[in-house]
């Protein structure tokens, strides 16, 4: 009997970057239409978000370390612009009023 490989071939592992979608952040990315521009949107995975906590733009709660959620920024702009969403908050962002209502207690950030 023959040893077993355990190393990839050359020719399967030999996908460029621009081919994987998924990024380094292990979810996928897509462009969608919002309030009249293209969006990039990446699904971040869990485990790429640990140590990390983020602000969600649309329920201006925080989104703890660890969870999985939406990266938003416009096509054309910077990294400045991305946001970090609940992916139900991004989801629901179309049913959303334009004035974030906080509660008594919630932090003014």
């Amino acid at each position: 009997m023959s040893p077993r490989r355990n190393r990839p071939q050359a020719d399967r592992s030999a996908r460029s970057a621009d081919e994987d979608p998924s990024g380094r952040y292990g979810g996928w990315q897509s462009l969608e239409r919002w309030q009249g521009e293209s969006w990039s949107v990446r699904h971040v995975a869990g485990a790429s978000a640990q140590g990390k906590t983020y602000r969600c733009p649309g329920c201006d709660q925080l989104i703890p370390s660890g969870v999985p959620h939406v990266v938003a920024w416009p096509e054309h702009s910077g990294v400045d612009e991305r946001r970090h969403w609940h992916k139900a908050c991004w989801n629901a962002k179309d049913r959303r009023t334009t004035r974030v209502q906080r509660s008594r207690n919630a932090p003014r950030f």
